[in-house]
């Protein structure tokens, strides 16, 4: 596994202060022969494959090699622009996927799809958040929401009939992330950091707890 995704996933680690006992290096796959057969022709660049296997839970995350080799190249970490967001984005969806699965299953709590993905999209805001206040952190990236909510658009090859739903999720995490854009503006100019076990607290919410949280936010 690249250095670079292994940082990503030490961010959401560390973002949510998550103890889980394995690695998304210990489950990674970048040859798709390696793949069950009926996975091998799934298309995009990330992919989680979750099975039961005598009652075990089994994990793959498949993450394209040439992902891989241009996120080394241009590591999030390092400066996060445009020409590498798209793929930060990719693996940090993998990633979130993988820590989701794996937390649910550590509490034996199900978690469902659209969970899975309103979790991502939330993780790519606040990830991508944080790694822009290195590069400048007084300045508020207020150009995120719209990139990540408003510009981006769901590739219906890739979606494989879950239109509607990634929408939805897509919808509720831009609620939410809208909500806490005031409490983000604040830790800009260190003045408070409280959002954070707000965040922690959200995470650990049952899916549809995360859903009722997020329509009181709207309603408030």
């Amino acid at each position: 596994m690249t250095e670079a995704v292994g940082r990503l996933e030490a961010l959401l680690t560390s973002i949510y202060d998550l103890r889980v006992d394995c690695r998304v290096a210990d489950f990674l796959v970048t040859d798709r022969q390696s793949l069950p057969g009926e996975c091998r022709d799934a298309p995009g660049d990330e992919q989680l494959f979750v099975t039961i296997v005598d009652e075990e839970l089994c994990m793959s995350l498949y993450l394209d090699p040439a992902l891989l080799e241009r996120l080394e190249r241009r590591d999030p970490h390092d400066a996060l622009d445009a020409d590498n967001v798209a793929d930060c984005w990719t693996a940090l969806e993998g990633v979130s996927h993988f820590l989701c699965v794996a937390h649910h299953a550590g509490h034996d709590r199900p978690v469902s799809r659209l969970t899975l993905e309103l979790q991502a999209e939330i993780d790519k805001y606040v990830a991508s958040f944080l790694l822009l206040c290195r590069s400048d952190p007084r300045r508020f990236p207020a150009e995120l929401h719209a990139l990540l909510f408003r510009q981006a658009s769901i590739d219906p090859v890739l979606a494989a009939g879950r239109e509607s739903l990634y929408r939805r999720a897509s919808r509720y995490a831009a609620r939410f992330c809208g909500r806490l854009e005031p409490a983000l503006r604040a830790f800009c100019r260190r003045e408070d950091g409280s959002w954070l076990a707000d965040l922690r607290r959200f995470y650990r919410l049952s899916d549809t707890g995360k859903l009722r949280h997020i329509e009181r936010l709207a309603a408030a």
